[in-house]
């Protein structure tokens, strides 16, 4: 069988639960708290909180990249990065991004929708501060999405930063912290079989959410 004829002939029966109105829970938040721990709970699953980040920039033209969910609140979705980053310089010309959580093992995702807010300084110093200090050290050291020469350039900065900062706590950039995405929509997807999905969304409506069932 050919490479192409793999991938076309390729199948796999969901089966492993449902979704309905009547189980979800009234709010997205709680509802993806549920789901979010039973992931953590399958050792199958290597980082339950990796996340796809879509963001477009000021001509719509879209970028995506996998990054960690670092906090949760009643407000949004929290994640961090180089503020200089392409996604950084995305978020500043159009503050607004998509996130997608897929759990295989599960069969499910979950896909968010909002708007995009820096999160406060003391914020970002907290989760800073909790970092490795090798993680620490390469927020100086790598100018994230610009061009280098090889491997061996950053390598240097790392032991350039190392050195700099020999017995001394490792502080944040100033170009470096978080990002909270304030959701406007959910959507939570439970594989069936036949591709007959579930799948339901929440939207703002007030102060509360209004649920509706899309087709698969």
């Amino acid at each position: 069988m050919s490479e192409e004829s793999a991938i076309v002939e390729r199948r796999i029966s969901y089966e492993k639960g449902a979704l309905d109105e009547t189980s979800a829970a009234a709010d997205p938040f709680a509802q993806f708290s549920l789901w979010f721990d039973e992931a953590q709970a399958c050792d199958e699953i290597l980082e339950p909180n990796a996340m796809s980040v879509a963001t477009a920039d000021a001509s719509g033209a879209p970028s995506l990249r996998v990054v960690l969910l670092r906090g949760v609140d009643p407000l949004g979705f929290v994640f961090f990065t180089n503020y200089e980053s392409r996604k950084g310089h995305d978020l500043a010309a159009n503050p607004h991004a998509a996130l997608l959580f897929f759990w295989d093992r599960l069969e499910r995702q979950i896909r968010i929708e909002g708007r995009v807010e820096r999160v406060t300084s003391a914020e970002s110093d907290a989760y800073f501060e909790k970092r490795p200090r090798g993680h620490r050290l390469s927020a100086w050291a790598s100018a994230q999405s610009t061009t280098i020469p090889d491997r061996a350039y950053v390598e240097t900065r790392m032991r350039s930063e190392d050195e700099r900062f020999a017995g001394t706590d490792v502080p944040r950039p100033p170009y470096w912290g978080g990002y909270r995405v304030v959701p406007s929509a959910f959507e939570f997807w439970q594989g069936r079989r036949n591709r007959v999905h579930d799948r339901l969304v929440y939207e703002r409506a007030g102060s509360g959410w209004e649920i509706r069932r899309l087709a698969p």
